[in-house]
C-alpha cells in the first residue's frame, strides 16, 4: 500500500527571516497555517527552499520543533536531512527529534558527483540506518548529479525503507520509467511544479511543490482534481498559474517565491547571502501576474 501521507501536494516550506536576518517564527507560523488552510496535505520543514544550507544546526532543530507544534497533527510533516558524507547523514538522521514526522526527504549526494553504484549505496546505508521512511530526492540541476531510473527503482526494489522519490529532473521519460518499473506501492512525486499533471497524469502521485507557499488554494486545487483523475481539468486550472509559476523559478528557489510572499504582505523579503532578493524588474512582473490573474 502506498504511503499515503506524502501523496497529494507536500508544501516545501520557505524559512522566513527578520530584516536583521534572524529566523522569524512568528512568520514561519503564519506561514504554515496559511498553507494548511489552503488545502496542502502536508508539510515539508528544512529541504532546499528553507535555505538549509545557511541554517545552524540549532536553527534548524528549533524549527523542526516548532513547525511540529505549530501544525499539532494536522498535517503530516516530512523532514529533511541530506548531504555528501553518508556516515555524517546517518549521525544528522539519527540525532534529530523525530516525534510526529512521517518520513524523511534526503537529497542525492552533491559536490562529489557519486557513480550509480556510489548513489545506491549512499542511500542503501541511510535506509538501512534511519528510523522512518526515506524518500529520495533527485534534483541534478542542484547536485550536478543526476540519478538514473534505474538506480531509483533498484532501491524502491531492494530497500523497504525507501519508499517515494521526489523527482525533479525535469525528464518526464525519466519520471515514466519510474512509474512503470517501480512497486506498485513506491510513490513518485515532482519536484517541479510545472510538471504535477503531466507526471500525474502518467500515474505519478503528487508533488512537493514550492508555488503552494504563494498560491495554496489555487495550486492544492490542481493537484485534488489531479488526483481525482480529472487532467484535462486539472491542467486548466493551472493554466492561469502558469506565468507566476515560471516567474518564481526565474532568478532561483526561494528568490522568487520570497518576493511574491512578500508582494502579497505575508513575510520580509529577506534572504540569506549568497542568495540575495529579486530584481525590481521580476518584483514588478510578478506584482502585475498576482494582480491580473487574481492569485492573492
Amino acid at each position: 500500500m502506498k504511503m499515503k501521507e506524502i501523496c497529494g501536494v507536500g508544501a516545501a516550506m520557505i524559512t522566513p527571516f527578520k530584516p536583521n536576518g534572524e529566523c522569524d517564527m512568528e512568520a514561519l507560523g503564519h506561514m504554515l497555517n496559511y498553507v494548511i488552510d489552503g488545502g496542502t496535505d502536508y508539510i515539508v520543514a528544512l529541504g532546499t527552499t528553507a535555505e538549509t544550507p545557511t541554517l545552524s544546526p540549532d536553527e534548524k532543530s528549533h524549527i523542526l520543533d516548532f513547525t511540529r507544534e505549530c501544525v499539532a497533527g494536522r498535517k503530516p510533516i516530512v523532514v529533511g536531512a541530506g548531504g555528501n558524507d553518508t556516515a555524517k547523514v546517518i549521525r544528522q538522521i539519527n540525532s534529530m527529534n523525530l516525534d510526529g514526522v512521517s518520513a524523511i526527504l534526503s537529497v542525492t549526494p552533491y559536490y562529489n558527483k557519486p557513480s550509480q553504484d556510489g548513489l545506491y549505496l549512499h542511500y542503501k546505508a541511510v535506509a538501512e540506518s534511519s528510523p522512518l521512511p526515506i524518500i529520495l530526492y533527485n534534483v541534478p540541476g542542484r547536485t550536478g548529479v543526476n540519478m538514473t531510473a534505474e538506480t531509483t527503482c533498484r532501491l524502491a526494489a531492494d530497500c523497504p525503507n525507501i519508499v517515494a522519490v521526489k523527482e525533479a529532473s525535469g525528464k518526464i521519460d525519466q519520471i515514466d520509467q519510474i512509474i512503470k518499473n517501480c512497486p506498485k506501492d513506491f510513490v513518485v512525486l515532482s519536484g517541479d511544479d510545472g510538471m504535477t499533471v503531466d507526471v500525474m497524469r502518467k500515474g505519478g502521485d503528487g508533488v512537493i511543490s514550492v508555488a503552494v507557499n504563494a498560491f495554496p488554494k489555487r495550486f492544492s486545487h490542481v493537484v485534488y482534481l489531479a488526483k481525482q483523475g480529472l487532467f484535462d481539468r486539472a491542467a486548466e486550472a493551472y493554466e492561469p498559474l502558469h506565468e507566476a509559476v515560471c516567474a518564481l523559478f526565474e532568478q532561483g528557489n526561494p528568490t522568487g517565491v520570497k518576493a511574491a510572499l512578500a508582494i502579497m504582505g505575508h513575510i520580509n523579503n529577506t534572504l540569506r547571502l549568497p542568495l540575495v532578493p529579486a530584481t525590481d524588474l521580476l518584483n514588478k512582473k510578478l506584482e502585475k501576474l498576482i494582480r491580473e490573474y487574481e492569485l492573492c
